[in-house]
């Protein structure tokens, strides 16, 4: 049961007839009047559960954007129902404009729209619907909750998405020019012109060369149908927060714009997530659509507190397939677990493919290192330049092995990225 505002200013009124005969009995007959008319109010008020509540699909939306959930409500009674909805979602749903007052007559239905806005990546669900029907008086009324099962699906955003336009030119460039110097076997021949300085001599084709006055060399179409895998570091060091994104998002965006652009250029995607174990897993094969697959396969990940166990997710790298690879690890260049957990492992991925080691830099950490105003500040600079040290230093022995290190903040992070496998693409290392 539920009371209205009228109740306490018939309460109120109620100080006229005491004032005119003040005595206890004048109190309580009022009271026990008020509580009376509440009570008769109450019986007459509809029960929610006779109204017929279904929800829509909402679907999927990227986090920060826009959705919608539809309600219909419908009226299967003889009466005219007047009531107040609230459709209640967990709070990260971002649910607004969710109340809604509503007037049915006999038999009639109405859809209600409630505004959703994600404030956090994966399913995220309905609470329930709070139907309060006041009774014909309006003194007092009926409440349930009514479970109205819905969720939304809020996927990773790519803000990244606006670098690829640029990226797909320069891919579209380096397809088309007229002279690429690849090696290895499983290139394409494209045409034959004249030898410049610089050409590999192995590329002359001595029976067009016989044929003409000048040296010819064959040309080649870079490689198309390779194998990329991104491997993205679920453990305890991608839960850091660089500014108010989470690690862990800053590289899903560019393991996205990385994927993307892959795909487009005709190469195989295959994607795994994990710490201690495998988290997620997909194999894709140039899919066009790769972008979208990977989007909703991320929406549920999150970080585990818990070390990277590299040793296996190598294994599930190689379990993938022996056939030569770019895998791009993206896990956050923390000197600690490069050294104890990552290194013992390289070797072995580096017999059979090219690695690249993608991390999210905290541009913080430069900040603190230049600012030396205060005691205070002296020692968080101290701090800072150690862990920077540090940093390099792994970086160091990472390229010493043979691995590409991209180190970049996360808006630099996701076009880097791409910019280093078009690189890759260019020079034939793929």
């Amino acid at each position: 049961m539920v009371i209205t505002g009228r109740v306490p200013l018939l309460l109120a009124l109620g100080l006229v007839p005491v004032v005119l005969r003040p005595a206890m009995g004048t109190v309580w007959g009022w009271l026990l009047l008020v509580a009376l008319l509440s009570a008769v109010d109450w019986l007459l008020a509809a029960r929610p559960t006779t109204l017929a509540l279904q929800r829509s699909d909402v679907g999927s939306v990227r986090l920060g954007h826009d959705a919608e959930s539809r309600l219909l409500v419908a009226n299967p009674t003889t009466r005219t129902i007047r009531a107040l909805l609230r459709d209640a979602w967990q709070p990260t749903a971002g649910a607004h404009h969710n109340r809604h007052r509503l007037r049915l007559a006999a038999g009639d239905a109405t859809a209600l729209t409630t505004g959703l806005r994600p404030r956090r990546r994966g399913d995220l669900r309905a609470v329930g619907v709070t139907v309060r029907i006041p009774g014909p008086l309006g003194l007092a009324g009926r409440q349930a909750t009514l479970d109205v099962p819905g969720a939304v699906r809020s996927l990773p955003p790519f803000e990244s998405r606006k670098h690829l336009p640029s990226r797909l030119a320069r891919l579209r460039e380096l397809d088309g020019r007229s002279a690429v110097r690849i090696r290895g076997a499983g290139t394409e021949f494209d045409s034959l012109r004249e030898y410049v300085r610089g050409d590999d001599v192995r590329s002359i084709d001595w029976r067009a060369t016989a044929r003409n006055r000048n040296v010819v060399v064959r040309t080649w179409q870079p490689e198309r149908d390779r194998r990329v895998v991104i491997v993205l570091d679920t453990s305890r060091v991608s839960a850091a927060r660089i500014g108010d994104v989470p690690r862990l998002d800053s590289a899903m965006d560019a393991a996205l714009l990385l994927a993307a652009l892959a795909a487009r250029a005709g190469d195989r995607i295959d994607f795994l997530a994990g710490d201690r174990l495998v988290r997620a897993r997909v194999r894709a094969a140039g899919a066009r659509d790769i972008a979208a697959t990977l989007q909703d396969t991320m929406a549920d990940l999150e970080p585990v507190i818990a070390e990277a166990d590299w040793a296996a997710l190598a294994g599930a790298v190689n379990h993938l397939g022996r056939q030569r690879a770019l895998v791009v690890l993206l896990t956050p260049l923390e000197p600690a677990s490069v050294i104890e957990s990552l290194l013992p492992v390289l070797p072995a991925l580096l017999k059979h493919h090219r690695v690249v080691v993608a991390s999210v830099q905290d541009p913080a950490l430069a900040h603190l290192r230049d600012r030396t105003g205060s005691l205070a500040e002296v020692y968080a600079a101290a701090a800072a330049a150690q862990v920077l040290h540090q940093r390099r230093r792994a970086s160091e022995i990472l390229g010493a092995l043979g691995v590409d290190v991209v180190d970049a903040d996360a808006e630099r992070l996701p076009p880097a990225l791409a910019d280093h496998y078009l690189a890759l693409k260019a020079r034939g290392l793929l």
